[in-house]
This record gives C-alpha cells, structure tokens and sequence, in this order.
C-alpha cells in the first residue's frame, strides 16, 4: 500500500478505461502527461509543507535535511516565488494550464491554457463565475478551444514557459488581490488578472462570453465578501 492508497495498478486501469479505443503508442504520450502533472502536483505538496515549516521558524539547513538535499540547494529549489501566496486550487489551475499547452502541442503557456486550467478546477470560485455567466462549462470549453492557436509538431518535455501575456497576467492577479485586501491569490483574481490584459486571446474569450472587467470585478468582489461573511471556503 502506498502512501496515497493508490497504485500503478490504478493508474494504468484509469488511463486504460479512458482511452480504451487510443494506440499503445498514445498511450504512452498520454502517460507521459499524467507523469509530468503527478510530479508537478508531487513538487507543489512539498512547498506547501516547505512554507508551513518556514512560518514556525525552521532553517533551510534543517528542511534541506528533511528533503534529503543540502541546505543550498532546497533554498534555490523552494524559497518563497511568484506563486508563494496562491492558493493550492489555483496552483491546480496553473498546472493544468501546463497540461493543455503540453497536449496541444504549444511551446509556451498562453492566457487561453490558463483560463482552460481555471475551468479545470471545479471547486474554484473563477469556475462558478466563468459557468453562471456563460451557462454551461462546455460553452465556456468550446470558446477557449476555438481561440487556440494550431497545434505544433510535437508535445514539448519538462517545463514550458510562461508567454509574456500570461506572465502579465499573474502579475494582475497579485496586484488585483493586493487592491482588493486580499492575502491570497485565488482562481477568481486570476480570472481577473485574464481580463486585464486586453489584448489576450484569454480576455477576448472572456469578452465573446459577455464579460467586462467592472462587472466581473463587482461579482468576485460580492461573492468573496458574501463567503467570507458565512466563513465559507474561498
């Protein structure tokens, strides 16, 4: 049994009854993903833990020796960086932006993977937003998957960078947070961060939808408000 309750087993019986019509040899790109998201999710668990640790006073020499590194390198691999204040739904979100440039074959992560990755994460408040307003997710999918660029040669390995628009982007998602008073970085304020860059294939999408930036600013900010009221989870 392993820590996760889960086993290659699972993972190939999943994978298998998904794609039970695919080639072994897509097979073996499709594996290739799930791989990549799984070390991806596995590097963000041990920066949560990281940051936790951090807040109660540990040195990096003692969670170097906890990771199994030295003291140098767990400080260039997990200090505190652009998505220290995220909240792990939307660090889902980024990673599933990265899944969707991978399968679509682009070199870099644009701000249509990033509203895709936000539509991914069902428990984010970026989703119910982007469903009310459009009526249904798969209007919502249809309209991101029209705005993609065409697919490349071939699916990229390891990390794909950020294109600038979407760099710009997460930077309006701090800002819009820190405006707003908000210590964290959710899905919603990404969603807001999207529709800053106008120019953006993710903010002509959300334009397409019937969105504008006062209306969806004036949603998010009523319905944080009405959570945090309730103490309901953001």
């Amino acid at each position: 049994m392993s820590p996760l309750d889960i086993s290659l087993a699972d993972l190939i019986a999943r994978l298998d009854e998904e794609l039970p019509e695919s080639s072994e040899l897509a097979r073996i790109s499709e594996a290739r993903l799930r791989a990549q998201t799984l070390s991806d999710l596995g590097d963000q668990l041990i920066d949560h833990y990281v940051s936790q640790a951090k807040r109660v006073g540990a040195s990096w020499t003692e969670i170097g020796d906890a990771i199994g590194v030295s003291k140098q390198a767990a400080q260039q691999r997990h200090a505190p960086a652009a998505f220290e204040r995220f909240t792990n739904l939307n660090r889902h979100g980024i990673v599933l932006a990265q899944e969707a440039a991978r399968t679509h074959k682009h070199d870099s992560i644009g701000t249509e993977h990033l509203l895709l990755g936000l539509l991914g994460e069902p428990r984010g408040l970026a989703y119910e937003v982007l469903v009310a307003k459009a009526g249904s997710e798969q209007r919502v999918r249809d309209a991101i998957e029209e705005a993609m660029p065409p697919a490349g040669p071939k699916a990229l390995r390891g990390h794909i960078a950020f294109h600038a628009d979407s760099k710009e982007a997460i930077g309006q998602a701090r800002r819009t947070a820190a405006e707003l008073g908000h210590d964290w970085v959710g899905t919603e304020h990404m969603l807001l961060g999207l529709m800053c860059v106008e120019e953006s294939p993710a903010a002509r999408v959300l334009r397409e939808l019937g969105f504008t930036q006062d209306e969806l600013r004036e949603t998010v900010t009523t319905v944080i408000a009405e959570r945090l009221t309730t103490r309901g989870e953001r």
